[in-house]
């Protein structure tokens, strides 16, 4: 690293409650598409989404969420930055992210599997969002040690560059296979005991998200006005990219085609691909969460103060959250039956929302709890939850 780019020697003076607002943001979308994932089973949603067969409130309630894994991994990037800066740089972020991204790894496929499953014996092991940011922070624990301008043109190359790999494929049980459906080609990985993993979120494209959020760290430094310029100036650099290449229509994603009206015709342009995430998926989540994370140092601090709240303890409401979601809908299965062949599900798209809304009540009290909780903990094994 150069001198000015030394986390040690360009310290933030305090903590940037904005950072914590938008992962509280970010969270509360997860929150609104988990609930749809318990709550509306019936209806379930393609990646991408079929846009003649998926109603516009569907498809934009799911839109919405596209925002969550970008935005957060990326600010994970941000904040083993801001880690760096106070605890002796790299090599201090370098160990942390390394342990805590083992850790992450292990909570996937222990907690957060059984969250979802309620199966001690799945017969399918998801790795998901978890277990992709575990990964990406121990990919980023070597990463950090490279200079900034390497750091941050690795990132780019990744997240530009990386669908120019999409024609490659290997097939089940050829060599190879598992890494590169670990990597890139989202598949199924046989396990030794029959059962099998599938990997939800391929790696590469994640690494270069996280990059990139380690790599803007130095602009939190500086003078706020200084930070949102720069913030704002990237947001719409990646949205005009964006255009570009969707206008283009041949790199980047999938192409979007004229459909019978306007509405289905911008909800074809807007379907891009999350798993994993392609160029143009990528440019416009992280050029939305640049304006997001701009326009949260300008928004009342009572509102961003709220957002914090959810975002300041991001791992302890990921898992209550699910467990909550799981045993609610277990319960009203239990209590009014199966509405939608063997499964309970809710009206409408309406009703999502407001289960959302109405379980991110106590989780906010629980989240404000558990803060206190970490804060006052002398405890080393706290500061990895």
């Amino acid at each position: 690293m150069t001198p000015s780019a030394t986390p040690s020697s360009v310290a933030p003076s305090a903590r940037i409650q904005s950072i914590d607002a938008l992962r509280g943001l970010v969270m509360l979308l997860m929150l609104v598409d988990h609930a749809r994932e318990f709550f509306f089973i019936h209806a379930q949603v393609s990646d991408p989404m079929d846009v003649t067969a998926t109603s516009p409130a569907l498809f934009f309630t799911r839109l919405a969420a596209h925002l969550c894994a970008p935005i957060f991994v990326a600010l994970t990037g941000l904040s083993a930055w801001l880690y760096a800066s106070k605890k002796g740089g790299a090599p201090a972020a370098s160990a942390f992210l390394f342990k805590r991204g083992l850790f992450l790894i292990a909570l996937e496929l222990t907690l957060v599997s059984f969250a979802w499953t309620f199966s001690l014996t799945p017969t399918t092991v998801f790795l998901q969002v978890i277990w992709v940011i575990g990964l990406s922070m121990i990919a980023l624990a070597a990463l950090v040690h490279l200079p900034r301008g390497l750091l941050i043109a690795l990132g780019l190359v990744i997240v530009l560059g990386h669908n120019l790999l999409d024609p490659i494929t290997i097939a089940e049980g050829a060599p190879g296979h598992a890494v590169w459906a670990v990597l890139h080609d989202r598949g199924y990985i046989d396990l030794p005991w029959g059962g099998q993993a599938r990997t939800s979120y391929p790696l590469l494209p994640w690494i270069g998200v996280i990059a990139l959020g380690y790599g803007i760290g130095p602009w939190f430094a500086a003078e706020g006005a200084t930070r949102r310029r720069r913030l704002v100036m990237l947001g719409l650099a990646m949205l005009g990219l964006f255009v570009v290449l969707r206008t283009l229509n041949v790199y980047g994603d999938q192409p979007w085609t004229t459909q019978p009206d306007l509405l289905h015709t911008m909800m074809s342009v807007l379907n891009l691909t999350k798993y994993p995430p392609s160029a143009e998926f990528l440019l416009t989540t992280l050029g939305v969460g640049a304006l997001l994370l701009a326009g949260l140092e300008r928004t009342p601090k009572r509102l961003v103060a709220l957002l914090a709240v959810f975002g300041g303890a991001p791992l302890f409401f990921y898992l209550i959250h699910l467990y909550g979601l799981h045993l609610l809908n277990l319960a009203a299965l239990a209590m009014f039956g199966p509405n939608q062949g063997e499964v309970f599900s809710l009206p409408n798209v309406g009703w999502i929302w407001l289960l959302a809304l109405a379980t991110a009540v106590p989780s906010g009290f629980a989240c404000r709890w558990f803060a206190g909780v970490k804060r006052r903990s002398s405890q080393w094994w706290m500061k990895y939850l």
